[in-house]
């Protein structure tokens, strides 16, 4: 089993390109992979409870643990108990404790 953390930047309600991360984190999770998806700058704004019908909580339900960046979070205004169901405020402390213990990184 390989770890990946998956870091997305992009705001989706800017991007079509975002969908990538979401269907990689997934495909992922389903082979039994240990799989993180971090959110950070932009890529936080889907992550508030209001913003229905990305994904997120139902990625988290497939087994992938998302995260969104405390810093990027509070930066834009988006208190931690205003996510959505399944999400999590994290440090970036995240991704290098990943990097640092051998997991997979991948920035889109």
């Amino acid at each position: 089993m390989a770890k990946y953390v998956l870091i997305e930047s992009r705001d989706p309600f800017e991007t079509n390109g975002v969908g990538f991360c979401r269907d990689l984190a997934s495909r992922l999770a389903k082979q039994g992979d240990e799989v993180t998806l971090f959110l950070v700058q932009n890529g936080v704004l889907p992550a508030r409870a209001s913003a229905n019908g990305v994904g997120l909580s139902a990625l988290a339900e497939a087994g992938v643990r998302v995260l969104a960046d405390s810093f990027s979070l509070n930066e834009r205004g988006i208190a931690a108990h205003a996510l959505a169901s399944g999400v999590e405020s994290a440090p970036l402390d995240v991704v290098i404790d990943a990097m640092a213990d051998g997991g997979k990184v991948l920035w889109h």
